[in-house]
């Protein structure tokens, strides 16, 4: 029997497309589940090709006992490609292990406590995780000297594809394969070439990933496709590759059975699949997909059929097309009826199926590029993105701030502390507010020589011009500025001498009291105040007392 063929990797080519412009977007709940649908639609893909694959070996066994010359040739190549991508799949699927478990129990295995509410068929619990993709797969962890699996991903798809040709080159050069396929050198030379453009198996070059990256940077392969992805992205991606060397094999074996001739169609079970450019849609979008029964041959022909909630779908080589306007929310079902008729035996095989899509209508999302507060006295930028719509489309306002910029990144400034409103309308979304709080940039630190007090040399503390005020850890910028102090000298022995200094520089009184200092000496720094931007009046901040050694 065959099996699907290039329709169906070109569908799964649009999807793997589609996953990639929805990393372009702000990842709300809803898309990290179209990911997710994206991934079992591709497990699913593979698990029909997996039976295609099976379901060719078995049908062509009858003829290959009437052929002996072509039976061992032919069977041991086909097992040799299925054992090559066999040990590829599981590669890929170790990975997945590390990933999936690293972010939950990290036992060694994928099991229940590693998805949310503990349920296999839930999420797994890391699935916004960007920190273990981008060390499992771009950088290695050099704590346990483990080499970044991404570039070795490269490295195994490039050695897959040439020892998958070298099997098949292997195994049509056979002297008896000629033979008994009445095959000469031009055509088996043909017949080469042919494979190798119709493997999927791929890795972008740097220049492609040049060109569609938006910086117009090269990055690595590993780079582009996982750095700080998180991980219910990469997922998808990882089962991108099972299914191109699943892919790849259906197509050799394909190959090599086209080679026996005169095989029987064994029909057993088909499947109606479906294959949707989208797993969620925006409501008043369409829903698009395109559909088909797994597992087709072209011997078929007009012997196969297939509904969609009661509508005949016409097919060209067993693939149609399905379209529909989403006009409400929420889950929606759609259930497939095939029948496909045996054209040999007149045998009819019906089957039914049912695929799920959910609508859901526009979501926005605004978020502080700083921290989630707004500062009076600077800048604080901000970006806002409406999932599916163009920054373009965008309009942001404020109450209680003001806000200014364009194309989803903005810049808001406060005045006086309390809350702020942040609005955001256009691309489909009505008007939705967004609340923030209003404070004001934290106590500056007084500091001198950047300490706050103790033991100091005499000759460092004579050295020092004045006061500091210093914004630790706050990460705007901004500067606040010494309005005044008090300094004391407490000599042994002697009464404190004190003088009142005004601004951040020593005055020249406060200069020579600071010169007379001798080790044993303390000084006090009182009453400091500071101004920061946005404050109305200055600020009372620490003080500070250092002993002179």
């Amino acid at each position: 029997m065959s099996i699907p063929k290039e329709p169906r990797q070109l569908m799964i080519n649009l999807m793997y497309l589609v996953l990639t412009a929805l990393l372009a977007l702000n990842v709300s709940a809803e898309v990290m589940n179209a990911f997710f649908d994206l991934d079992e639609s591709l497990q699913t893909s593979n698990s029909l090709t997996k039976q295609g694959v099976e379901s060719t070996k078995e049908g062509i066994q009858p003829t290959l006992e009437k052929k002996p010359l072509l039976q061992v040739p032919l069977n041991s190549g086909i097992d040799a490609v299925s054992e090559e991508v066999s040990s590829f799949i599981a590669f890929i699927e170790d990975i997945k292990v590390q990933l999936i478990d690293g972010t939950g129990d990290k036992n060694g295995v994928i099991d229940a406590a590693d998805h949310i509410k503990n349920d296999m068929k839930n999420k797994p619990k890391g699935k916004k995780n960007k920190d273990i993709t981008t060390r499992v797969l771009v950088k290695g962890d050099i704590k346990t000297g483990t080499e970044p699996q991404g570039p070795i991903i490269v490295q195994k798809v490039s050695d897959l594809k040439a020892k998958l040709i070298e099997i098949y080159t292997k195994t049509i050069k056979n002297e008896d394969v000629m033979k008994e396929g009445k095959l000469d050198q031009k055509e088996v030379d043909e017949r080469i070439q042919s494979l190798i453009a119709s493997i999927p198996l791929s890795i972008e070059s740097e220049e492609e990933i040049k060109a569609k990256s938006k910086s117009g940077k090269a990055k690595s392969w590993s780079e582009y496709k996982f750095g700080h992805m998180p991980l219910a992205a990469v997922l998808p991606t990882l089962t991108k590759l099972q299914t191109d060397a699943q892919n790849s094999e259906a197509t050799i074996v394909n190959k090599l059975a086209e080679l026996v001739g005169g095989r029987e169609i064994k029909l057993n079970k088909f499947f109606p699949v479906i294959n949707a450019k989208k797993g969620y849609v925006i409501k008043g979008e369409k829903f698009e997909a395109t559909v088909q029964i797994g597992a087709y041959s072209s011997e078929f022909g007009k012997n196969s059929s297939i509904s969609i909630n009661g509508k005949s779908i016409p097919l060209v080589d067993g693939v149609g097309q399905y379209s529909v306007t989403a006009n409400s929310t929420g889950k929606q079902k759609l259930k497939l009826v095939s029948n496909v008729t045996n054209p040999i035996t007149g045998e009819k095989y019906p089957a039914t199926g049912e695929f799920e899509y959910e609508v859901g209508v526009r979501s926005a999302t605004v978020s502080a590029d700083k921290m989630n507060v707004f500062y009076i006295g600077v800048d604080n930028p901000v970006s806002v993105t409406v999932a599916g719509a163009s920054s373009n489309d965008i309009k942001a306002s404020c109450s209680g701030c003001n806000i200014k910029g364009s194309k989803g990144k903005y810049t808001v400034t406060a005045s006086r502390p309390g809350d702020a409103t942040i609005n955001v309308s256009g691309g489909g979304l009505p008007n939705t507010p967004f609340k923030f709080r209003v404070k004001r940039i934290p106590d500056p630190t007084a500091k001198l020589s950047g300490n706050v007090g103790g033991s100091i040399g005499n000759g460092e503390f004579k050295a020092q011009g004045g006061v500091a005020a210093i914004l630790d850890g706050f990460d705007f910028d901004a500067k606040c500025q010494i309005q005044g102090f008090i300094v004391t000298r407490q000599a042994k022995r002697a009464d404190p001498v004190d003088i009142n200094n005004r601004g951040a520089r020593y005055s020249s009184e406060a200069k020579n009291l600071v010169n007379k200092a001798k080790p044993g000496d303390v000084y006090y720094f009182d009453n400091v105040k500071a101004k920061c931007p946005g404050d109305p009046a200055g600020r009372k901040i620490n003080s500070m007392v250092f002993k002179i050694k």
